[in-house]
């Protein structure tokens, strides 16, 4: 299989191979995939290497490296206050979203593939040294409020709401997979509602059944999710209690704990 890391700051990945098709997931600058077949007219067909999600991306937004470049431990990150930062490559500037990858970089400088970048702002060099801080999830859980929902997305500017689980959860050194339904087979469940504690996650089902939806806990009676915007609501042992309505939006399936 070949081997490659996306080089710009986010990329539509596509159900099907065409503009048009449905966006269901988001790389982000420095996100490892494999290369599964290349299809027409530009497109590649690609895996994730830490959560394994499959669809369809411009070959044009990837850089082929070997296995040797691979990290597949997500272990640097970036970190800033802010949506984004800026990194200097060899091709100019990009805007690089909270939570991307830095792979490889050392004394601010890095090499992937053709592409060289550096990067003097604030980034985590290790992020297992984070692994379940609580303290760290609620400061940067603090950064995402009213950020738009986009179904499929993984960046401030637009996040669905198991993109926002994901990303937030990996700075805290927890790989999530892709979708809700996916994530809710991680993880230790939680008995009670009255038994969560501070990130854990809760999730809901539609009237078939299907998780389709998730969000961190703050408590045992607060969620924040991504549903319009990322907000935070009330929760109780049947869902979702919309804070500013009083509507009830969600029914709660399950809560699971993974730290």
């Amino acid at each position: 299989m070949e081997f490659a890391v996306c080089s710009v700051s986010a990329a539509a990945v596509r159900r099907e191979a065409r503009h048009e098709s449905e966006m269901v997931n988001q790389l982000l600058f420095g996100d490892f995939v494999g290369i599964l077949e290349y299809g027409k007219d530009g497109w590649a067909f690609i895996e994730g290497l830490v959560d394994k999600y499959k669809g369809w991306i411009r070959s044009a937004q990837l850089e082929i490296v070997d296995h040797a470049t691979v990290d597949y431990e997500n272990k640097w990150l970036l970190c800033s206050n802010g949506i984004s930062d800026c990194i200097e490559t060899n091709t100019g500037l990009i805007h690089v979203p909270f939570g991307a990858n830095l792979p490889g970089i050392k004394n601010g400088k890095a090499k992937m593939g053709t592409l060289s970048y550096s990067y003097s702002g604030e980034y985590l060099a290790d992020r297992s040294k984070q692994l379940g801080s609580v303290a760290v999830l609620t400061s940067i859980l603090a950064r995402w409020i009213n950020a738009p929902y986009l179904w499929g997305g993984r960046t401030m500017l637009g996040v669905d709401c198991s993109g926002f689980t994901q990303i937030v959860f990996k700075v805290i050194g927890i790989d999530l997979l892709r979708d809700a339904s996916e994530q809710a087979m991680q993880g230790q469940a939680v008995d009670f509602l009255q038994q969560a504690s501070c990130g854990d996650l809760a999730f809901f089902d539609d009237s078939e059944g299907r998780i389709y939806h998730v969000g961190v806990l703050l408590n045992n009676h607060q969620i924040i999710h991504a549903s319009g915007c990322v907000r935070i609501d009330a929760i109780d042992n049947a869902g979702i209690i919309n804070k500013s309505s009083g509507e009830r939006t969600h029914r709660l399936r399950i809560v699971k704990r993974y730290f």
